[in-house]
């Protein structure tokens, strides 16, 4: 079974699994309007994670195989983090790996926020988005480390893509805060 990620799963998975892939599906636009009063979020300050809904060209992320007893496992903890905590649908899309080697894409599971689940916030300004992102963390950290640490994976691994509302929100934030410099444990202490 594989997996695909294109939020925090890029960098933080929280299950095994046996190799990964960085790639694309379509169809999708990354978009942070769904909500988050758990991981990223409080009851009051609720921006805080990225939304696959928004058909668009296509969103870059990590799809991860996962086999034998990884399986269940993965997909218990996805289903809790991901479905019971942050309201998103499961999907069967196409995934693209990255590198090409002739080979097909390949099916993999994704959790995707539609406008109809409960925490769904839909769309406002790069502005707005990065002032709710500033204030706002929840029990996997600040929300500021979320933005940047998929700023950094969208700049590293995926330098040929485009992804203008990630990096305009990014910008909208580091013109907020202009002497932004960020640690792990600077984002602790916040």
């Amino acid at each position: 079974v594989w997996i695909f990620g294109y939020g925090s799963l890029v960098w933080r998975p929280g299950f095994e699994f046996t190799s990964r892939k960085v790639g694309f599906i379509r169809g999708y636009s990354r978009r942070f309007w769904q909500g988050d009063t758990f991981h990223r979020g409080s009851e009051t300050m609720v921006r805080a994670a990225a939304t696959g809904a928004g058909r668009g060209a296509c969103t870059w992320g990590v799809a991860y195989e996962v086999r034998g007893e990884q399986i269940a496992a993965s997909l218990q903890y996805l289903n809790m983090r991901e479905a019971v905590l942050g309201g998103y649908d499961t999907k069967l899309v196409k995934f693209h790996p990255q590198e090409k080697d002739g080979e097909e894409p390949i099916l993999a599971l994704v959790y995707i926020a539609t406008p109809q689940n409960p925490s769904y916030l839909g769309p406002a300004s790069e502005e707005d988005i990065a002032a709710q992102i500033i204030v706002s963390s929840g029990c996997a950290g600040h929300n500021i480390e979320y933005l940047l640490r998929l700023a950094d994976f969208m700049r590293y691994f995926c330098p040929q893509a485009e992804d203008k509302h990630l990096f305009s929100i990014e910008e909208a934030l580091t013109s907020i805060l202009p002497c932004l410099y960020y640690t792990e444990e600077t984002l602790e202490e916040t």
